[in-house]
């Protein structure tokens, strides 16, 4: 069916597919002072549009809108249609808390209290 359109009709088509992809994903990847929406995530991985983001390689930051997801460190992979597709080398959770050093019981108290 494409190959009825006019080359400018397919053009456009692809750029509001693109748009409508950017405008729904509320995943985005922080490369320094630069933000990129991401198109789509993988197991392995994510996708972002070709024309916007640069090659992108070493440590990057990924947010689902304010929230920090993870810390990744990714690697250019290939590119398909419009878009470039990154693979993590190392995909770390951000955590809320610092790790404990040790077993916390079920009973420990929460917090203390001092005597004045």
């Amino acid at each position: 069916m494409s190959e009825f359109l006019p080359k400018e009709v397919r053009e456009g088509l692809a750029v509001a597919r693109r748009a409508a992809l950017e405008k729904k994903s509320r995943l985005r990847v922080h490369a320094g002072d630069s933000v990129y929406p991401v198109l789509k995530m993988h197991d392995n991985g994510f996708s972002l549009d070709k024309e916007r983001a640069p090659s992108l390689r070493g440590l990057v930051d990924l947010y689902d809108g304010a929230r920090h997801l993870y810390q990744c460190l990714i690697i250019a992979s290939w590119e398909e249609d419009d878009r470039m597709t990154y693979e993590f080398k190392r995909n770390t959770a951000v955590a809320t808390r610092a790790p404990l050093d040790y077993v916390r019981g079920d009973d420990a108290p929460v917090a203390l209290l001092q005597r004045n």
